[in-house]
């Protein structure tokens, strides 16, 4: 059975957890930096606010982070790149993944009470690049969760953005050599026991990631 990591705190994690075991896929939370050989793949999860200093930035609208928790999730994540071994980031997972290869962020989002969590995820369209992963799953267009403010502004070495909002705000990445994807919503909330009828089936993109691990 293969593994994975999933790089939050445990308690945190559950909905990420019990999706990839819905799937055969064995799972194991924990924020110290692994050997990545005991492991097929990871997870970066949602979260807070970034630490804008991990981006050369003041704090410009930034709102709660935990500076240590940023710095522990992007060691094991370059633990996991140096071996080239499958990564899916998820919400602040894909802007860690942004900001590891060079990337920044916006702080915040001008249309960000059209994205952020109030009270719920938010519901919204969004489009997919032609032949993207994303568009092999779901078609060009397909409606998504959202429960963020900040979020990618440049590319980093090596990104490609292949999903957006109807607002122009990315929603999905990959890397162009390595086994590496991002979305700024949340599968995991969209799935099995949190399948919803107004949004696409995240248990695909989740089966999509499971079938990268070697």
């Amino acid at each position: 059975m293969k593994k994975i990591l999933i790089a939050g705190e445990p308690d945190k994690t559950v909905n990420y957890e019990k999706a990839m075991e819905c799937l055969g896929i064995r799972t194991e939370t924990s924020l110290h930096v692994p050997e990545p050989l005991l492991y097929d793949g990871l997870i970066l999860p949602g979260g807070g606010d970034i630490d804008p200093r991990l981006f050369g930035q003041i704090a410009q609208g930034t709102r709660l982070f935990d500076p240590s928790l940023d710095r522990l999730q992007l060691a094991i994540l370059r633990a996991f790149v140096q071996d080239k071994k499958p990564v899916l980031g998820i919400c602040k997972g894909m802007q860690l993944i942004n900001i590891y290869f060079g990337g920044d962020l916006f702080q915040h989002l001008e249309t960000a009470s059209d994205h952020e969590y109030i009270g719920k995820d938010q519901m919204h369209g969004s489009v997919a690049e032609k032949g993207s992963f994303l568009e092999a799953l779901y078609g060009e267009r397909f409606c998504v969760n959202s429960a963020h403010h900040q979020g990618l502004d440049s590319p980093g070495q090596g990104i490609e953005y292949v999903q957006f909002a109807g607002d122009g705000v990315v929603e999905g990445l990959r890397h162009k050599f390595l086994p590496i994807l991002g979305v700024q919503w949340h599968p995991e909330r969209l799935c099995f026991a949190h399948r919803r009828t107004d949004g696409a089936d995240g248990a695909a993109l989740l089966r999509y990631f499971a079938d990268l691990l070697s």
